[in-house]
């Protein structure tokens, strides 16, 4: 056994998701800004699920499924101030600020839940038809394992 090797194959992402998921959360902020503010809801709200979608794919795609986790709090993180805004564009400074405050720490469960909800149902199946069109995966050897 002095001569047998261990070879760990591992599959490699493509891709970084850190730049798409920013634009995403960018995009949400403007969406969520607009729904918010009364700007024109239904515009807004398919231009989020659009851009859900588009994202999800892209992760899914690229194999990053693992960011569709993370990216509900990247969106929060940009969103918060523009949804403040919004509500006080619409109901006056102290009202808009109580709302706006509201809809950041308990609305954004409800929001941030359907990013991701949204997210995973495309980023799988994404995933999945990206492993059966990708056939020319190559083998990467981490290291050699000794167990001595």
């Amino acid at each position: 056994m002095a001569n047998s090797m261990v070879i760990r194959v591992r599959e490699q992402t493509k891709g970084a998701p850190g730049i798409a998921t920013v634009l995403w959360a960018i995009a949400m902020a403007v969406s969520l800004f607009g729904i918010q503010a009364r700007l024109g809801r239904s515009f807004f709200e398919v231009f989020a699920l659009v851009c859900t979608v588009l994202l999800g794919a892209y992760l899914g795609w690229h194999k990053r499924t693992g960011t569709v986790f993370v990216a509900p709090f990247v969106s929060w993180l940009f969103a918060w101030v523009p949804l403040i805004i919004a509500e006080m564009i619409h109901d006056g400074f102290f009202k808009g600020l109580l709302f706006g405050a509201f809809w950041v720490t308990f609305g954004w469960v409800i929001i941030g839940g359907a990013e991701l909800v949204v997210l995973l149902a495309i980023a799988v199946p994404f995933r999945v038809l990206s492993g059966l069109v990708h056939h020319d995966q190559t083998v990467i050897i981490d290291r050699p394992v000794d167990f001595s």
